[in-house]
């Protein structure tokens, strides 16, 4: 369940560098910067993304401007970012059991 997100990946003439610019914005107005290795505390969706991006080990920095992404590759290899991002909405995957109606609302009464 959930509503994967699609994007478009294109080159930047600097090597080592992409862009992703993705059907909707992940930081509104803002500009977010991430590094390899440093903590990201917050939980917003560019948090989120920036976590599950740079966890790939594929990535030295990311910056996220409304819905484009631009990454700083570690290496040469970017295989694996666009399913990241793509499964970012994507909350019930196989194996992950669907609450029930009851468990729901429960959640909301609580």
């Amino acid at each position: 369940m959930g509503q994967p997100v699609t994007f478009l990946r294109t080159s930047s003439p600097r090597p080592g560098i992409v862009r992703f610019e993705l059907n909707r914005t992940v930081t509104g107005m803002g500009h977010e910067r991430y590094r390899a290795g440093e903590e990201i505390l917050g939980d917003r969706p560019s948090d989120e993304l920036a976590r599950r991006m740079l966890a790939t080990g594929r990535l030295s920095s990311l910056h996220m401007h409304g819905s484009v992404i631009t990454a700083e590759l570690a290496g040469g290899d970017d295989s694996g970012l666009g399913d990241v991002i793509a499964s970012l909405y994507t909350y019930y995957v196989p194996g992950v059991e669907i609450p029930s109606d009851e468990e729901l609302i429960a959640m909301v009464e609580s």
